[in-house]
């Protein structure tokens, strides 16, 4: 009996060295440059002094441990500037986007935000003039709640105001809205207009995704802003 316990704690001491080794060898699988040089090193202290290794193949691998040298640096200094840029491209912004706090600015997009009681500017920029214009808005779940039309648009930016209301004019709840613009030239041609709208900045957020402004009780991100104006136009 004490032979095989012997036998099996040998076993086990065997299995964790080998283990241990194992994991030594894993960790250290990578060479750097202090390798690199010890290989070096090794290999010439240990050369055939009848047979000895030609000198250009020593020139050969310095010149290769000199351009990997050099990489490792470049890589290094190209890390560091890279997070020095990105660090002050985020604290320009974040300083700007506190100056932004109070602005009117213009969104791109469709989605929009009602707060239950101020009328939302929606926004439509036509390629060519149009003889008529529909604009539809539409509830969280899809559904239609409101058609506004105009007539004779001029070519460009346009704004309509939405109250809040639906079709049979009762006021709506606030919450996320989206519409959608139907327009057509005077011979029946349809035009394909690009959405916008208009909002005022109320508060800025840094988060770890970057800085995000808060809009109309949304939260966007700068590159949503396409412009900051002076005021909101509306009209018909």
């Amino acid at each position: 009996m004490v032979n095989t316990v012997a036998s099996t704690t040998s076993t086990s001491s065997s299995s964790s060295t080998t283990t241990s080794s194992s994991s030594s060898s894993s960790s250290s699988s990578t060479l750097n440059q202090d390798d690199f040089m010890q290989l070096l090193i090794a290999q010439m202290k240990y050369q055939d002094p009848l047979n000895p290794t030609d000198s250009t193949q020593y020139m050969s691998q310095l010149a290769q441990f000199s351009s990997l040298q050099q990489l490792e640096n470049l890589n290094d200094k190209m890390t560091t500037s890279i997070n020095a840029n990105y660090t002050l491209t985020q604290s320009i912004n974040n300083t700007m986007a506190a100056s932004f706090i109070g602005k009117d600015v213009k969104l791109t997009g469709s989605s929009i935000t009602y707060d239950g009681s101020d009328a939302v500017t929606l926004g439509y920029t036509l390629p060519a003039e149009a003889n008529k214009v529909t604009v539809k808005v539409y509830n969280s779940s899809g559904a239609l709640v409101k058609t506004l039309t105009a007539t004779d648009m001029a070519k460009g930016d346009n704004t309509i105001s939405w109250d809040g209301t639906n079709n049979q004019g009762n006021a709506l709840a606030s919450g996320t809205y989206t519409f959608s613009v139907d327009a057509t030239a005077s011979n029946g041609s349809t035009i394909t207009p690009t959405l916008f709208k208009y909002g005022q900045i109320t508060a800025v957020k840094y988060t770890d995704s970057g800085t995000v402004l808060v809009i109309n009780g949304a939260d966007y991100s700068l590159s949503d802003v396409t412009e900051i104006v002076n005021h909101k136009g509306t009209g018909n």
